[in-house]
């Protein structure tokens, strides 16, 4: 077997799930589109390990074992991603990744000594006790 077959379904796998990571809203299939970029590159794992246990005869397999750890990482990775979306959908109402990101506190809001990062007042409330503190210090 030639190795540019497995190269070359590996590098469209690899693609489809870069273009769905980019493409896609939902949590859920970001996710999945993760989990199909790691076979892609388990695929390239074991079609360069077969390839090279040709040429040398007494090999340990190396590729074939980094991949077993692949899946084993990959499939924690899916349970735990799976429960932090399932924590998100049931806190916010939605698994919409462009929702939760609008939700996610701005910049602009005041913290929690009641100022913004640029240093001013978070509120109208707040710039008038600032105001007095620095009439009574003057």
């Amino acid at each position: 077997m030639h190795l540019a077959y497995p190269a070359v379904l590996s590098s469209l796998l690899f693609c489809t799930g870069l273009y769905g990571v980019l493409a896609r809203r939902n949590a859920i299939l970001v996710l999945m589109s993760v989990e199909l970029m790691l076979n892609a590159v388990n695929l390239n794992l074991v079609a360069f390990d077969v390839w090279l246990s040709k040429a040398a005869r007494d090999t340990l397999h190396s590729g074939q074992a980094l991949t077993l750890f692949t899946i084993a990482i990959a499939a924690a990775e899916i349970g735990i991603g799976l429960a932090i979306v399932l924590a998100v959908y049931r806190g916010r109402g939605t698994s919409d990744i462009d929702k939760l990101r609008d939700t996610a506190e701005s910049p602009d809001d005041g913290g929690p000594d009641g100022f913004a990062p640029d240093g001013s007042a978070a509120d109208a409330g707040a710039g008038a006790a600032t105001d007095e503190k620095a009439e009574a210090t003057a």
